[in-house]
């Protein structure tokens, strides 16, 4: 296969992959598709190239290791091309595969909802971990505000047997996708998903747990995101207004409120953010507020009891 597949000029980059015999192999496909993926980080292409032979081909890194001559159709071949053009216009590789992994599970994607990230699971360890342990064997109550694809409110039930969660989410199209991973991970009995604002849709409650990654990127600072957030992640879920900070306001007095006493809410922050998210829900009333850093040392997530 030497030319685009829509027989328009082939990407030079893909030179490489290109060059590849007919019935070349497993191990030597994934080798030439990792240097037509390279970038200026060496190990870029490589884990991008694995992660199209998973995604695409079902083939993971163990199984081309115990078959490595094992030859790829044409048409394996056109479809892991076609994939790496796409990250190679700069698509990120979880919105080619429409779907990206989280706490040890899979995640479909939509143009409503964020791609899973793993900064977001230091956001369900916070959780897990400051919740009353003497509680968790109990039907423990969780809300999710923006739950996107519902990825961290589904991890924190595949933790919490006896929980049940709801998940709100602005788009009508995030909720939906959540629901449909709900199920796909085994929790869709014990969670509800609902479209609509964080400060109507849930009028009452008496909830455990309140969690949210919510946007909290400056207004001014989205045009210097990188191209793959950018252009691929919805605004919606991005824009958190002139400081960042304007979902905070809302968020701290809503958790309070849907609280119960001695309940906990934790939320993601952007960095430097957390000094700033902790003096706001002071002021909403929460105790014990703590600040959780992510594996890159960011303070990533904020929270606090309600007394």
């Amino acid at each position: 296969m030497t030319g685009a597949p829509d027989g328009g000029q082939p990407d030079a980059r893909l030179a490489p992959f290109d060059a590849l015999p007919a019935g070349a192999g497993r191990s030597a496909t994934l080798a030439a598709l990792g240097k037509a993926l390279a970038g200026p980080d060496a190990g870029e292409g490589p884990r991008m190239a694995r992660i199209l032979f998973a995604g695409v081909l079902g083939l993971d890194l163990v199984q081309i290791i115990a078959r490595p001559e094992a030859p790829l159709s044409g048409d394996e071949r056109a479809l892991l091309r076609a994939a790496a053009e796409r990250c190679l216009a700069g698509e990120p590789p979880g919105r080619v595969l429409g779907r990206r992994a989280f706490w040890g599970m899979e995640f479909r994607l939509g143009p409503d909802t964020l791609e899973p990230r793993p900064d977001t699971e230091t956001l369900v360890e916070t959780a897990l971990a400051r919740l009353d342990l003497q509680k968790a064997g109990n039907p423990l109550q969780i809300l999710d505000l923006g739950t996107g694809t519902g990825c961290i409110l589904i991890a924190l039930l595949s933790e919490l047997p006896g929980a049940f969660g709801v998940g709100v989410d602005l788009a009508p199209g995030a909720a939906a996708i959540a629901r449909d991973n709900a199920l796909a991970n085994g929790v869709g009995e014990r969670s509800g998903f609902m479209a609509g604002d964080w400060t109507e849709a849930i009028a009452t409650g008496l909830f455990d747990l309140v969690v949210s990654n919510p946007p909290y990127i400056e207004s001014h600072a989205l045009a210097g995101l990188d191209a793959g957030v950018r252009l691929h992640d919805p605004v919606l879920a991005l824009d958190g207004g002139p400081d960042g900070l304007a979902p905070y306001r809302l968020l701290a007095p809503q958790a309070m409120r849907l609280l119960r006493p001695g309940g906990v809410a934790a939320f993601e922050v952007g960095a430097g953010q957390a000094a700033d998210v902790a003096a706001l829900m002071r002021v909403a009333g929460f105790a014990a507020t703590q600040v959780a850093a992510d594996l890159a040392g960011v303070m990533r997530v904020v929270s606090g009891v309600r007394p």
